[in-house]
């Protein structure tokens, strides 16, 4: 189903690659973080080149939510305990940064940017409230350009909500916006070929149907990294599908709210309009979806009437951050940007600002935290591997071409699933999410069959 956001825009289009090229720095990837990875080193004066499979934004970018911030759940005590403090500051000051460099680009386009404060909410834990609290206090003091960046966090209540809640933490200074149209602004003047697949990927040359692209350096934003013999991602992500609703004549917050808990309830405004998102589950799995979003829509906004309904995927890490960097050891002058779990737009205008230097050679005081060469020895890995092992053993005729795992039929949305690592085809077997680099190959009595 189409989100609310792609039946509001007007993308610009662009010609498809024909025949060979060269550029200094190749961008594959149309979604945002690959359009502000272009935009930025075009600002700096860099030659590159940016190439989509298919249309620009047609992806995960046109299904988000929308909501600019740097608090990502409750993270900031999570990340203390995990990484340190130096690495926690370096995560938030990225992410506020961030934040700022959006104030600063909406100013001058029309995309219905909006300052709203954001907050987490516990629905009856007041403790892990509180923790979070003390683990922000400790980073605003440690990380001197914070109250610069207009960071600012308090513990709040929640009566715009519908059912009682413990309290949230809030985030004064965020926002809000139509990713679309602020793209459609970024991306009209940038050197981007659409319908363009790369079919394989060379040193320094990218292959594709009409020829090949001969560059210097690479990016790869691609949602999930589409090279499968360097830097283990296909052990290191895994994805999660996640749903939303537009409903008309709900009552309207002035805040973005999220539950603290996994699977929680995701709430924001957008004009008219209320933006209820939930039902989350692993690709693959089963899940609330819409039907628990409609179960909530009608206990708590029952004159409510649904207006839009669309579903996203995300790709998650072991450890909640981010890899953005260098794309492995083995792969010099390529660089990654994946994982976003679940925030893409401040993540991905950290990875484009990252990026940007580390392919000019320049130090980013922040890049450390996003290294995607740290430690795989997280307990997600075992999940991970457990996944990829029971999938590959399991009996089935349709199998995902990515690395063979058994697909799942997705009742809700009629499709193909991957639970090993979420690649996702509809009925007839066309290629709906990576990292899948083709369609299934289906006979005409096998399409669309269970």
């Amino acid at each position: 189903m189409d989100s609310i956001w792609t039946e509001s825009a007007s993308l610009p289009r662009f010609r498809a690659l024909e025949g060979s090229t060269e550029t200094e720095v190749l961008i594959i990837g149309g979604g945002i973080a690959g359009i502000l990875c272009a935009y930025f080193l075009r600002e700096r004066g860099v030659d590159c080149l940016l190439v989509e499979r298919r249309t620009i934004c047609c992806g995960v970018t046109g299904n988000t939510t929308a909501k600019i911030t740097s608090q990502h759940g409750l993270i900031y005590d999570k990340l203390l305990q995990s990484v340190g403090a130096e690495r926690a500051g370096m995560y938030l000051e990225a992410n506020q940064r961030a934040v700022q460099k959006y104030f600063e680009l909406c100013a001058g386009i029309d995309c219905g940017f909006e300052k709203k404060t954001a907050c987490v909410y516990a629905v009856d834990d007041a403790q892990t409230l509180e923790r979070e609290m003390a683990a922000l206090d400790k980073l605003g003091r440690e990380v001197v350009s914070l109250e610069r960046l207009g960071f600012a966090a308090e513990l709040a209540r929640t009566e715009e909500l519908p059912f009682p809640t413990a309290g949230a933490v809030c985030f004064a200074n965020q926002a809000q916006f139509h990713p679309l149209k602020f793209l459609a602004r970024i991306a009209e003047n940038l050197n981007i070929r659409e319908h363009t697949p790369v079919k394989e990927l060379a040193e320094h040359t990218a292959v594709t149907e009409k020829g090949s692209i001969h560059f210097q350096k690479l990016i790869v934003a691609t949602h999930f990294p589409m090279d499968n013999k360097h830097g283990m991602y296909f052990l290191k992500l895994y994805q999660h599908r996640s749903y939303v609703l537009a409903l008309e004549n709900a009552r309207g917050i002035e805040r973005m709210y999220l539950d603290e808990a996994k699977g929680g309830l995701s709430f924001r405004g957008c004009g008219d309009f209320l933006l209820l998102g939930g039902g989350s589950h692993r690709t693959g799995k089963t899940g609330g979806n819409w039907q628990e979003l409609r179960e909530v829509a009608a206990r708590y906004y029952p004159e409510a009437r649904e207006r839009y309904a669309w579903a996203t995927q995300d790709c998650m890490t072991l450890d909640g951050i981010p890899y953005i960097g260098p794309y492995s050891k083995r792969m010099p002058g390529c660089f990654v940007a994946t994982g976003f779990n679940k925030w893409g737009m401040t993540s991905a205008m950290t990875a484009a600002m990252i990026l940007a230097d580390l392919v000019l050679e320049r130090e980013n005081s922040c890049a450390p935290v996003f290294d995607p060469s740290r430690s795989l020895w997280k307990p997600q890995l075992f999940v991970n591997g457990w996944e990829a092992t029971v999938n590959l053993l399991a009996i089935s005729k349709k199998r995902c071409p990515h690395l063979g795992c058994a697909l799942k039929w997705n009742e809700a949305e009629h499709s193909w699933d991957c639970p090993c690592h979420g690649s996702r085809f509809d009925a007839q077997g066309v290629l709906l999410d990576n990292p899948a680099n083709g369609d299934l190959k289906m006979g005409k009595a096998d399409a669309g069959k269970k």
